[in-house]
């Protein structure tokens, strides 16, 4: 919190005297604004990690409590944020706290606008149907504390809550690209470095670093007899579908490495992560030109951690990755949300 603030109408919520002070802040939207802390009784499902189980409950849970209007820009229907970046008010800390479990969560996005993904809090197992541990083939790379807040308002001195790893290169289909790789260290300002973002629909790239991918990209697929097309917006790089064959990891383009703290660990990524289908004609890169200047230069956005299951261990600042869940024939969409009971 950021001091004590004082309300001057009747008391109500978000509105009352000598309380903690924090800021708000609508990530999307990029807007952020004075609210106050606030405590009630959470309750969520429990689970084994393969079932859900009995409702448990948080009878201190802490949360800031924010003017609606904050909520613009947000999907119809939203009601508030779960905060899960590396705070003590967050909910992977609070949870953590509250059943005496380690400092860990895992989320698995679902690529399906009909079935939901799912979040775990704790340690694994993480089983989607039909059996599938995604906890037991993890890759494991550092995560980085970028020394400067990535938020829209934040006190002087306050690291990002944000989740940052060491990308040292990038191949697609297996060949090196070249690459200006200051770009690719969080400098003394915050700046550069890449970062893990739900609230970016797709990964966003530097503009320097967007060029050398995507040419390489547009290379390889010539070589594979695969027609490049006028872009969509918001993408620069599209294709017609009519020579892309479709496979079990999505449609057969060149695959995307994120190579990590030595040439061995990489995140490699295949069509049904790298593409976007426009229309029945046309599929897309889907990776976005950030420009010269950003904050960040590689954002690893939405659609590009669908069906991958991150788990993120605060106490060791580890995050662990599997490969596409499609490749062990499931999906985020898998868990058993429904008793067994």
């Amino acid at each position: 919190a950021d001091g004590c603030g004082d309300c001057f109408s009747a008391p109500r919520p978000g509105c009352n005297n000598n309380t903690c002070g924090v800021t708000p802040d609508n990530s999307v939207t990029h807007i952020a604004t004075s609210g106050e802390v606030a405590q009630d009784v959470v309750s969520i499902e429990s689970t084994d990690g393969k079932n859900p189980g009995r409702v448990v409950s948080v009878p201190r849970f802490l949360f800031a409590c924010a003017p609606s209007f904050l909520l613009q820009g947000l999907a119809t229907g939203v009601v508030g944020v779960a905060g899960l970046g590396r705070t003590r008010i967050g909910l992977p800390s609070q949870f953590a706290a509250a059943f005496s479990f380690h400092r860990k969560f895992a989320v698995c996005l679902s690529s399906s606008t009909s079935a939901n993904g799912v979040i775990f809090f704790g340690d694994g197992p993480y089983v989607f149907l039909p059996g599938v541990d995604a906890s037991q083939s993890l890759t494991y790379t550092p995560l980085f504390i970028n020394p400067v807040s990535t938020a829209s308002a934040y006190p002087m001195g306050e690291a990002s809550a944000e989740y940052f790893i060491g990308v040292k290169s990038i191949k697609v289909n297996e060949n090196p690209i070249s690459l200006n790789t200051t770009l690719l260290s969080i400098n003394n300002e915050g700046v550069g470095g890449t970062k893990i973002s739900t609230v970016d629909p797709y990964t966003v790239l530097e503009s320097s670093i967007f060029k050398a991918v995507t040419e390489a990209f547009i290379n390889e697929a010539a070589a594979m007899n695969i027609s490049r097309v006028a872009g969509v917006a918001p993408f620069e790089v599209c294709f017609s579908s009519s020579n892309i064959a479709s496979t079990r990891l999505g449609p057969a383009v060149p695959s995307i490495d994120l190579v990590l703290q030595n040439r061995n660990v990489f995140w490699r990524m295949f069509g049904s992560n790298s593409m976007v289908e426009v229309n029945r004609d046309v599929l897309c890169l889907g990776f976005v030109n950030g420009g010269s200047n950003p904050t960040t230069s590689i954002v690893i956005g939405g659609h590009q951690l669908e069906n991958t299951l991150l788990q993120f261990d605060l106490a060791t600042s580890r995050l662990g990755f599997s490969a596409t869940l499609l490749g062990r024939q499931t999906t985020c969409a898998n868990f058993n949300f429904t008793s067994n009971a």
